[in-house]
């Protein structure tokens, strides 16, 4: 029986992971090698990534495996969107990298929109306005300090540099390069009239390439470092998101839409042209590219985030609360009883979550939670209300009929959300694979070299590898009336 190994190198906000994918006879089996935590690092009062550890650790978890005498065919890394690394010959990068949740970023988006507007940003880019974006990161870099683009070679985000540390080859990849709002997601380049606005010099941009782009052989120095003989490097798609919807065991034709669920919830559609008018701006939806050029038309919605927050803020008094544990309290406790706005600026930046959960309720006149069972529950109804908005936004929009929602990702482990998002979209919730992104990122390589003929066919061997749990809405009039609520709530508090 032939087996063929491909690394999957999966960064997200908490936590990275080396995964070592072996397919057979159309099947795929996962092994986590290593995982790290991960997080940023606080300094002079900034928030930045350690990207150097990050690298060592990736290349430990490659050791592991060389070390075992598996030879895989190829690797790549995929990482979350906007951040990125500065880059010149010679040195590993000019500076840590800021965290998108650094405080600069919403100087710079008020001066950047007040500047350019809203209408013109989004019809160049079709990309939800975020102050965390690439463009209003570089923005601040080109205000406070110039020099540092002077002395540049160029960028690269975050899951692009890594692969870039691997091959020694500089590509953006065209997922990951979507998320930037600096990306024409119609003529598939860098918007030359947002770069020349913010006085960006062109040649910091890098060379964008398809998803599923061969880089090239893993360097010499880390071939005899990991002990990875033959092993390529791959662009596959870079973005975790654009890889975890590659991975989504819809078929063709179905009626469904995807929730790639985790400390982001990314909520939307499959098209085959951008979604770009003054309705699409309005109702805040995005515009990414996935495999094959195909958009992926979404919300990016604060997820799980709050809920890791909450658990980070009472670490203090007790460290051993899993999240198992909490939504097992959730599950205990009433629901609907109190509701916030997940989206709502304060619920955006770090610390003190449990506080401005308590503080939201009591300025909308809502109970206060009594305790952390009442808390994590109102994290999980609000996210299903929220869900459920923007499924009803997205049929709107794209004037489709919605039976479906696919979840993936860490989130589709979590039993008492998924139900309760089936109750409030009152649509089928179908579950898993937990592990999308990796398995997106595996398969994606497998269609590089050649041993998987298509998107179809990769969708068809997670539905032949991995399991999908149903949830099955319940009617309940209480929901009816819960949403009304909801959408009553102020949502800019």
């Amino acid at each position: 029986m032939s087996i063929e190994h491909f690394v999957a190198c999966d960064l997200g906000a908490e936590s990275g992971r080396v995964i070592l994918a072996s397919l057979s006879s159309g099947k795929l089996q996962l092994e986590e090698v290593h995982r790290f935590p991960n997080g940023p690092v606080r300094i002079l009062g900034t928030l930045r990534w350690d990207v150097l550890r990050i690298f060592d650790e990736l290349k430990h978890g490659l050791t592991r495996i060389g070390r075992r005498g598996i030879r895989p065919r190829s690797l790549s890394v995929d990482s979350w969107g906007v951040d990125y690394v500065w880059l010149r010959p010679g040195t590993p990068h000019l500076s840590a990298p800021f965290h998108y949740r650094d405080a600069r970023n919403d100087a710079a988006f008020e001066r950047v929109v007040g500047r350019l507007g809203r209408e013109t940003i989004f019809n160049e880019t079709g990309v939800q306005f975020m102050a965390l974006n690439t463009l209003y990161q570089l923005a601040a870099d080109r205000e406070a300090d110039p020099g540092l683009l002077d002395a540049a070679q160029g960028f690269l985000n975050i899951g692009d540099y890594f692969n870039y540390l691997f091959s020694g080859v500089a590509r953006a990849e065209q997922s990951l390069a979507s998320t930037t709002q600096l990306y024409d997601p119609r003529t598939h380049r860098w918007s030359d009239k947002l770069r020349d606005a913010l006085d960006l010099p062109a040649r910091l941009f890098p060379e964008i390439v398809p998803s599923g782009t061969v880089l090239g052989p893993l360097l010499p120095d880390l071939v005899a470092e990991t002990g990875l003989e033959g092993c390529r490097v791959v662009a596959t798609c870079s973005h975790d998101t654009g890889a975890a919807v590659a991975a989504v065991p819809t078929q063709t034709g179905a009626r469904s839409a995807y929730l790639s669920s985790g400390t982001w919830s990314l909520l939307g559609v499959e098209l085959d042209a951008p979604c770009i008018d003054p309705a699409v701006l309005a109702a805040g939806f995005t515009n990414e590219v996935g495999h094959g050029g195909s958009i992926r038309f979404l919300k990016n919605i604060v997820g799980l985030w709050i809920l890791q927050e909450c658990r980070r803020g009472w670490e203090g008094t007790d460290g051993s609360l899993t999240y198992d544990d909490l939504t097992r309290i959730a599950s205990q406790a009433s629901a609907f009883r109190s509701l916030i706005n997940p989206n709502a600026a304060r619920f955006l930046k770090p610390g003190g979550m449990p506080e401005k959960i308590a503080a939201y309720c009591r300025e909308t006149g809502q109970p206060e939670p009594r305790n952390r069972a009442d808390t994590v529950r109102c994290v999980l109804d609000s996210l299903a209300m929220l869900y459920a908005d923007s499924l009803d936004e997205i049929e709107r929009l794209t004037r489709r009929t919605i039976r479906t929602l696919h979840i993936v990702g860490g989130g589709s482990r979590n039993l008492l959300l998924n139900q309760i998002t089936a109750d409030a979209t009152g649509r089928t919730v179908l579950a898993g694979p937990a592990e999308a992104t990796a398995i997106g990122n595996a398969l994606l390589q497998a269609v590089a070299a050649g041993s998987i003929p298509s998107i179809d066919a990769l969708r068809a061997t997670v539905r032949d590898s991995f399991p999908v749990v149903g949830f099955q809405p319940v009617s309940n009039s209480a929901v009816r009336t819960v949403r009304r609520f909801f959408n009553s709530l102020d949502l800019a508090t």
